[in-house]
């Protein structure tokens, strides 16, 4: 009897049942709930701004953006006197704070398409913001006007902006922007300062990660770990490099981005910083406007792009102009220009489909007969076709990454550019940019200057007609020795000594426009324009 019982246990649900119910939960105790609670609620530091330093006397104070953020130049305390970048920002109570964080939710989810896709997307995101800030009034919270404007310039940083380094980015003193990895200091490359280690740092692996997403989002690219590496141009032509995670940086993600000048240095603007000097200006326009080829040979940082854009200024009215890039960096103030730009590609291995190279655009350009084709930088097979270009009558005009002109032969005539020696003559005129220090009489630390030109006979040989003292400050010329002027004169069926009073008078229009304030790169430009169609009544100006 007592076995059948047991059988009838066996076999009953309630009991099957209660062979599979989980155990109970152990319950925690107070001082481990409070733990637990206590990290949840611990929130990740994103990046940080180390306070202004006390106890210093500023070197430099301005605004970027009054009165919500602005730069102070400040000695860094412990650092024997180096001087650092210091971002000085307003920041958020907690009640602000808490109704940025709701207004960015209701923003996610309510944001609407503008009506005119041809409006700006960063205003038309500003002035949604706006419009949901008055709508959940009750949502957020009573806020102050001062609270308002406080929040409202988080949404243009934060929303429509770049972030932490929107400030950086908004500093128009500041040339390149760098950051090396998490923890470590943002770099800044100021115009006054030169190079300055600022006062902010990322400290979040994860945060960098997503900070670099958005970043080659905003250039329109992608970037993962399968595809670590961007190089792209930011909205403002703010030229991006980038690597993403610890797939190719060990320190983690890094970027650094080098500004771009929204309006370009003319000729004029160069001469007022003493880059060159009006004669060596009228040099150059007399050499363009007969389509000779000029190289521009510098290290990094040195001008070399600034100098070749200032020099499309001077080229003659209905020239039909090529330029090929990998970023677009250039601004030609000519209606007959194409601009070229490589494409990248994602695809894997040798062969990517789609990836537009500088070497497939150089060789269409030629397609489209340029009077004048300009390459960015030449460093790959694509040298090779500009010169064949060169050889066939086509004016050039490019820069090459070398620290003189024998490295910059060495590095055109070896691969991957491959430019026989028999060709580098067609490098007329050689220019050689530098960043200098100046002497003390000039009041500023150091500029950019034309520090050699040179021309290039048809042998190869190297003939110096203009270099700069760095004693003095000064240029020191002699047209006497050039090789191309005289061969000008020949080929127009002019005088030998005709470039002598050509040079004279382009020098005397060039120090009109100094002296009447012409410097805008457009500006500049209408004046040659205006030299060539109506040179008599231009000279007329200069009596």
């Amino acid at each position: 009897m007592s076995s059948a019982r047991a059988e009838e246990n066996k076999s009953s649900p309630a009991v099957a049942e209660a062979k599979v119910l989980p155990p109970p939960v152990k319950e925690e105790k107070p001082e481990e709930k409070k733990k637990k609670k206590k990290e949840e609620e611990k929130e990740v530091v994103e990046y940080v701004l180390e306070p202004l330093p006390s106890g210093v006397d500023f070197v430099d104070v301005y605004w970027i953006e009054e009165p919500f953020v602005k730069i102070v130049i400040a000695p860094i305390p412990g650092r024997g006197g180096q001087k650092g970048y210091f971002i000085d920002e307003i920041t958020l109570t907690k009640q602000e704070k808490n109704a940025f964080e709701k207004l960015r939710d209701i923003l996610s989810r309510e944001l609407r398409p503008p009506e005119d896709m041809s409006v700006d997307a960063r205003k038309h995101v500003f002035e949604e913001a706006r419009r949901l800030m008055k709508k959940y009034k009750g949502v957020l919270g009573s806020l102050s006007q001062e609270s308002i404007q406080r929040i409202e310039y988080y949404i243009r940083r934060d929303l429509i902006g770049y972030g932490p380094i929107n400030p950086i980015i908004e500093d128009k003193n500041i040339e390149d922007i760098s950051c090396d990895g998490v923890n470590k200091p943002i770099y800044v490359w100021h115009k006054r300062y030169e190079s300055l280690p600022s006062n902010l740092r990322i400290m979040d692996k994860s945060y960098f990660n997503d900070f670099i997403i958005k970043l080659a989002h905003f250039a329109g690219k992608h970037i993962s770990a399968a595809f670590p590496i961007v190089d792209a141009m930011l909205p403002g032509k703010h030229r991006l490099a980038a690597t993403y995670g610890d797939e190719v940086s060990t320190f983690g993600s890094t970027f650094t981005i080098r500004k771009f000048r929204e309006e370009p240095f003319s000729i004029i603007d160069l001469i007022n910083l003493g880059s060159l000097n009006p004669a060596l200006a009228a040099y150059f326009w007399f050499i363009l406007d007969n389509r000779l080829t000029i190289i521009i040979i510098g290290g990094t940082g040195a001008g070399k792009t600034s100098f070749l854009n200032a020099l499309t200024n001077l080229f003659r009215p209905g020239l039909k102009i090529v330029t090929v890039e990998e970023t677009a960096e250039l601004n030609i103030p000519h209606d007959n220009w194409v601009q070229f730009v490589t494409r990248e590609s994602y695809g894997l291995g040798t062969s990517k489909i789609g990836e537009i190279t500088m070497f497939d655009l150089v060789k269409t350009s030629l397609r489209y007969r340029p009077d004048y084709l300009i390459v960015g930088e030449i460093r790959g097979a694509e040298a090779f076709v500009m010169f064949q270009a060169m050889a066939t009558g086509h004016g050039g005009l490019s820069t090459v990454h070398a620290e003189n002109i024998e490295y910059a032969i060495k590095r055109m005539t070896s691969p991957p550019m491959n430019i026989a020696e028999s060709y580098i003559p067609l490098m007329n005129v050689a220019v050689l940019v530098e960043r200098v220090v100046l002497p003390k009489k000039a009041g500023v630390p150091f500029g950019r200057r034309v520090r050699q030109v040179w021309e290039l006979d048809p042998e190869g040989n190297r003939i110096n007609i203009a270099s700069w003292n760095p004693v003095e400050d000064t240029f020191e010329i002699d047209f006497s020795k050039s090789v191309h002027l005289p061969n000008i004169c020949r080929k127009s069926g002019m005088p030998p000594d005709w470039y002598i009073r050509e040079l004279q008078v382009r020098e005397s229009v060039i120090r009109w426009m100094m002296a009447n304030n012409i410097t805008h790169f457009r500006d500049v430009a209408r004046v040659v324009t205006e030299f060539h169609v109506k040179r008599a009544e231009v000279l007329s100006k200069l009596r």
